[in-house]
């Protein structure tokens, strides 16, 4: 394989490098469908899983010491290989990248953009600007500058499978390892495809799952669950974590969450730091993580301007919590990622049946990760929630659904 590595492209890298486990992440500069995937070594093949009751605040060493009553007990966070899995979530800057190099003409074919993610029909969350008179690669921009190191919030599974498609068809430009702080890093430059409608997944099956056995994957609940929650040192509970950011205590309720992040106003940077243990939830009785772009500080801007033709009472109630800079909260999981707890909920490609035991022609899938504007219960290994993989309300009107890219193998063939 040749490797193209022109000057911009040696400096991402070092700059990643440079801050490889440290607790800001950089932003990527378009280098014509060139982004930069940072993940972490997810080892100790053959670990067990615990049991877990949805939603509930406890876990078990398996089924069989579960109760019996009430929603039936799941066995999760097993894995029998080593994978990577991102450090960090999929960016605003990374999904613009991507949307240019799979759409370059702009004419939005998978309806990978909707008229709610623009910040001028929303100016608190509309993160992508759609510019039609463009030339060919540059129709859609970040919304503004302090958007670009943000969390994607508007993913369904089929637009994650997508960009994952964009990167596993496309070309590892160069491939960095390092360690640090006792966490394994692999930092990939990679030049996305622009093609997305087969690879890892083949999506002319609704129902697809992993057609490759390397290369780069949405992380399945399994995965997801282990990097956030197991600690090969045997910290927490039967070795999971209650939280991703701190062993916890199971049974104490909230007692002890991590502390929730404070955003600056005006740039959604994380400004408490400070306060480890931490992560983007709502904690009871304290306001929820927000900010509002500069841009949008106008009358009529962040508090009512909204594509739902809600009211400003209305609005402000339905709709609390901002997504933070990706990593600025610092506190790793046992494997060393960042922001599995809080920010934006994740999708995994794991299937699942539907909650009324009828599809009725779709396909479901597990997400995890807790969110912005929830509470602390969000974040224990139990918040097995499912979605449908196509929902196309929630991609317009849910700007709290994020994508964390996994690895298998080695993805450079």
């Amino acid at each position: 394989m040749r490797l193209r590595e022109p000057a911009v492209l040696a400096l991402l890298l070092g700059a990643v490098l440079a801050v490889t486990g440290a607790v800001a992440a950089p932003t990527w500069a378009d280098d014509r469908g060139v982004v930069v995937v940072r993940t972490v070594e997810v080892a100790d093949p053959g670990n067990p899983s615990v049991g877990v009751v949805p939603f509930t605040d406890a876990i078990y060493a398996s089924c069989a010491d579960a109760p019996t009553s009430g929603p039936a007990c799941q066995a999760i966070g097993a894995v029998d290989h080593r994978y990577g899995i991102g450090q960090l979530e999929v960016t605003v800057e990374q999904w613009v990248t991507f949307l240019n190099t799979v759409d370059p003409s702009g004419r939005n074919p998978h309806r990978l953009w909707t008229r709610s993610q623009s910040p001028t029909a929303w100016p608190e969350y509309g993160q992508v600007a759609r510019r039609a008179e463009a030339g060919d690669g540059e129709h859609y921009r970040v919304a503004s500058r302090a958007w670009a190191d943000k969390p994607y919030g508007f993913a369904t599974f089929l637009s994650a499978a997508r960009f994952v498609n964009a990167l596993d068809n496309g070309e590892v430009l160069r491939k960095r390892e390092a360690v640090r702080g006792g966490f394994h890093y692999a930092t990939y430059v990679v030049r996305l495809s622009p093609r997305t409608e087969r690879g890892m997944y083949d999506l002319r099956n609704p129902a697809t799952t992993r057609t490759r056995h390397r290369g780069f994957v949405v992380p399945s609940q399994d995965e997801w669950v282990k990097a956030a929650y197991f600690d090969p040192s045997g910290g927490g509970t039967l070795s999971y974590w209650k939280y991703p950011t701190n062993p916890g205590v199971f049974g104490d309720g909230s007692a002890t969450a991590p502390n929730p992040t404070e955003l600056g106003y005006s740039t959604g940077d994380v400004v408490n730091a400070g306060d480890q243990p931490l992560a983007g939830f709502h904690q009871s009785g304290v306001p929820a993580p927000s900010w509002c772009p500069a841009a949008a500080q106008v009358p009529g801007g962040c508090s009512t301007t909204n594509p739902f033709g809600m009211g400003p009472k209305a609005y402000t109630k339905a709709f609390v919590g901002g997504l933070g800079t990706v990593g600025q909260a610092r506190t790793p999981s046992p494997w060393g990622t960042l922001d599995q707890g809080g920010n934006a909920v994740e999708w995994t490609d794991t299937i699942t049946p539907p909650p009324s035991g009828r599809d009725q022609g779709r396909v479901w899938r597990r997400l995890h990760g807790g969110v912005a504007n929830a509470p602390a219960y969000q974040m224990w290994p139990s918040a097995i929630g499912l979605q449908p993989q196509d929902n196309a309300f929630f991609a317009r009107t849910y700007p709290w659904l994020g994508i964390r890219v996994g690895v298998i193998g080695d993805p450079r063939g």
